[in-house]
């Protein structure tokens, strides 16, 4: 059997040799990191998929093309095993209590279908306060018994918190394990001080792809009572807009309901009030994870299934940059040969450095 290499991103490698906390990325944006990297290989965990969805195996480095800031790279497959390292984080507040019963019928479906033999996982449930519930285990006992410790809390509900904690949690396993989030809330933030800068950067820094089953807003307004909302003390008509455009009820909707992906460039290069409505939507295209939307017990079972099948057929692309004297975010794209096929990979990572 030929030689693998126990290949590491860019942040894992990182974090192997320094201990995590020294390592924060800046809350300024005016200030540079200090540090630069080099000769580090890159982790690219892809999932194939035909036309119909279905998972495609037995594909070879040389039917992938990867570009790493445009640059096309030479790839490799690496073929070492990576047992997975789960965290599980739930939202537990007084806009899930209705649905909390039926998450908490999950416990077996983690435990075969996701975390599978090899696997160990980690639970955490969120309001204002971010609760673990279960420490790394593969006891089935356990496991069941964290689910059944969830319990509806405030009307809060710290998403980018609790996404940062499992990142911490995850980046204490090690290096060789696949570091896997699931988080099953709201896409919506409700109260956190920390910045979507920050859990990005962590999540790129420690290699972790998330997943999410989101519970919609719907169910939960109809699941509990809605607090009425506050009107906007500023007509639409002397709202700043810009290009000079003129404000009305129309475009408010628009600016509130339309596209709100910025940018992942701008994500690390913007000021520290950024505000995202879809956190869950962009931590999940940034690591190469998928959402999905929980509608009922059957459709929750079956994402879990989902879930647990493209985590056991992924394909592991690892890459050494040649461009890593650029600091600041790196965009990867991955395409296949064969026509007919879909790649999901996650779209970049970030190069801390001094700028040029």
């Amino acid at each position: 059997m030929r030689n693998t290499i126990t290949l590491l991103c860019v942040a894992s490698l990182l974090a192997a040799q320094a201990p995590p906390a020294q390592t924060p990325p800046a809350e300024n944006p005016n200030e540079q990191a200090t540090f630069v990297e080099h000769f580090k290989f890159v982790l690219v965990p892809v999932t194939v998929t035909d036309r119909s969805g279905d998972v495609v195996n037995g594909l070879s480095p040389l039917d992938f093309v990867l570009t790493d800031n445009g640059r096309q790279q030479k790839i490799d497959e690496d073929v070492a095993t990576h047992p997975l390292s789960v965290v599980v984080a739930i939202q537990a507040n007084a806009d899930t209590e209705k649905v909390l019963p039926q998450i908490q019928r999950l416990a077996s479906a983690f435990e075969s279908l996701v975390i599978g033999d090899n696997g160990e996982l980690a639970m955490l449930a969120f309001d204002h306060r971010i609760q673990p519930l279960t420490d790394f285990t593969s006891d089935p006992k356990l496991i069941d018994a964290a689910f059944k410790k969830l319990r509806a809390g405030s009307y809060s509900s710290y998403l980018n918190e609790a996404a940062m904690t499992g990142v911490n949690m995850l980046r204490t396993r090690p290096s060789v394990r696949h570091r896997v989030m699931v988080i099953i809330s709201e896409n919506r933030d409700k109260g956190s001080h920390m910045k979507y800068r920050e859990v990005l950067s962590a999540e790129g820094f420690a290699n972790v792809t998330v997943y999410s089953v989101d519970v919609s807003q719907l169910l939960s307004a109809l699941t509990t009572q809605a607090q009425p909302p506050r009107p906007n003390p500023i007509p639409p008509e002397a709202r700043q807009l810009p290009g000079g455009a003129i404000g009305t009820p129309t475009t408010d909707s628009q600016n509130e309901m339309g596209n709100w992906v910025p940018a992942l460039k701008e994500i690390f290069l913007a000021a520290k009030g950024l505000i995202l409505p879809d956190p869950l939507d962009v931590y999940t295209k940034y690591t190469g994870g998928r959402q999905f939307s929980f509608h009922s017990q059957k459709t929750l079972e079956k994402d879990i299934a989902q879930i647990g099948q493209e985590l056991h057929s992924q394909y592991f692309l690892t890459y050494m940059p040649d461009n890593q004297n650029e600091a600041g975010f790196h965009e990867i794209k991955v395409t296949v040969k064969r026509e007919g096929l879909k790649v999901r990979a996650r779209d970049g990572y970030y190069i801390a450095g001094s700028a040029q």
